[in-house]
């Protein structure tokens, strides 16, 4: 079952609670539930049935505005094994990889599990998402988070533990993917295989960190002749202060998380129209020693010791979820 993003609440459903001074507490409604802070006691009751938006006062008299959390908050918040895809991220790849209703999606790696969810809802029933993953600790948070935002386990999501370039092959038929998404330190180690897999048109969108990997990635696509020529852009979103006559960019931003490159299947045989460019040196050669690393490219490394806590963290939330949707199919609601 998918939780409903809208209609009054019922039991179930995650319900985001904005508290007097702007803190965040998000609930899975329970019959004889209750949230319990020090300005008093709100119990889950009092929103059952509630439309979406309604604002409730506890027992200390303090107000609470009742919102059922959107996608974007819900991945902003829950439990973290590796560094998830910014929504100002996923936003673009959805509309770079024209990810549509129906289509045959596979992505690597899964992280925590932020695009998946992206993608099961741009796929829709119709469509399949197999997603991709290394590390097995990681693949349990991201199932985790998605069961818990989902209620369920989506019936046309695969997770397959392992590497893309062994797995692939076999988890799929040759040219039947629609599109493809590389969020990996090297990608390019992908590509042929991805290549195979694609279907004529189909579309390859790589998320990675850094100029580096950037630019060998770009390079490896064209060096194989099997694509369109790659397009790379990154996105900055920039908030602003609205109050009044008080109209200013806020003082922080969300800056570069990440460059995406993509690029089209072109048909077998096809020989794309030769593009004129300037000589560069941009071979990548046996003779790099750099090793591709998290450290490497700058990314924050988990401990195995946190990774486990965001592991029983993930697991935790599931388990609550699927005891609440069960609850509420009891009681027939």
């Amino acid at each position: 079952m998918t939780a409903r993003p809208s209609g009054p609440f019922r039991v179930g459903d995650r319900v985001q609670l904005t508290g007097p001074k702007g803190r965040l507490h998000t609930i899975t409604l329970r019959e004889d539930g209750e949230l319990h802070t020090h300005h008093g006691v709100l119990r889950h009751a009092a929103l059952i049935g509630l439309p979406d938006g309604s604002v409730v006062a506890n027992s200390g008299g303090h107000e609470y505005l009742a919102l059922r959390p959107l996608l974007r908050d819900f991945v902003m918040s829950m439990p973290r094994g590796a560094a998830i895809v910014y929504p100002k991220d996923a936003a673009q790849i959805l509309a770079a990889a024209d990810v549509f209703p129906g289509a045959t999606v596979v992505e690597a790696g899964v992280g925590s599990g932020a695009l998946s969810l992206w993608l099961l809802r741009a796929v829709g029933d119709e469509g399949s998402l197999i997603s991709f993953e290394r590390r097995a600790e990681f693949a349990d948070v991201a199932r985790a988070n998605v069961e818990t935002f989902r209620a369920a386990a989506p019936e046309n999501w695969t997770v397959v533990v392992g590497d893309l370039v062994e797995q692939l092959p076999t988890a799929v038929e040759p040219a039947s993917v629609d599109r493809i998404v590389l969020d990996m330190l090297a990608p390019w180690e992908c590509i042929d295989v991805v290549a195979d897999a694609l279907a004529p048109g189909g579309v390859v969108v790589c998320y990675v960190a850094t100029a580096t990997q950037l630019s060998r990635v770009a390079e490896y696509i064209r060096g194989t002749g099997l694509f369109t020529e790659p397009e790379a852009n990154e996105t900055m979103v920039r908030g602003w202060h609205v109050e009044g006559l008080a109209v200013r960019p806020d003082h922080r931003m969300v800056a570069h998380t990440g460059f995406l490159i993509w690029a089209r299947r072109l048909a077998p045989g096809a020989v794309p129209p030769a593009v004129k460019r300037r000589a560069s040196k941009s071979s990548y050669g046996d003779e790099d020693v750099e090793l591709w690393t998290p450290g490497a490219v700058g990314d924050r490394e988990i401990t195995d010791k946190n990774l486990r806590k965001r592991v029983r963290e993930a697991q935790r939330a599931a388990d609550g979820a699927r005891t609440a949707a069960a609850d509420s199919h009891t009681d027939g609601r």
